[in-house]
């Protein structure tokens, strides 16, 4: 069963997605940063080719031809990675496969509408047994 883990009160969204991204790609996983937004995807792509200077984290849009090789994927489509193992949901909506991820990793900001959007998903989560863990990012 995916193991699902949210992770509140992100001052900033890309800023976590590139750590936890990060986190798994260094533990050999395969990872699908979740988002339908074309805008956002592209914003993502360039926010981890720019943000750590000397630390190189490979990834490529879904659509690009090495989407099959690379270990970081953006965009919304899972058949692409090797090994469905993280899914980092950027999206307001629960993808409809999500349950093929060994993790699924939910950002949720302190804006009070992704926060209610996040109790929304977490609540269908819940009522359907998946095991919930809770990070406070302002807490550490």
């Amino acid at each position: 069963m995916t193991r699902i883990d949210f992770y509140l009160n992100a001052s900033s969204k890309a800023e976590v997605v590139r750590k936890l991204a990060s986190k798994a790609f260094h533990a050999e996983k395969r990872i699908l940063i979740f988002t339908r937004d074309e805008v956002r995807a592209r914003e993502l792509d360039a926010y981890l080719w720019t943000s750590q200077q000397f630390s190189f984290l490979p990834h490529v849009l879904c659509g690009h031809r090495l989407a099959d090789k690379t270990p970081v994927l953006i965009g919304d489509d899972p058949e692409k990675l090797l090994r469905p193992d993280v899914l980092i949901n950027v999206a307001a909506e629960i993808p409809d496969w999500f349950s093929r991820f060994d993790r699924l990793l939910e950002i949720v900001t302190e804006d009070p509408l992704d926060k209610e959007v996040a109790r929304n998903r977490f609540r269908y989560f819940k009522e359907r047994g998946y095991p919930l863990e809770i990070h406070d990012l302002k807490a550490s």
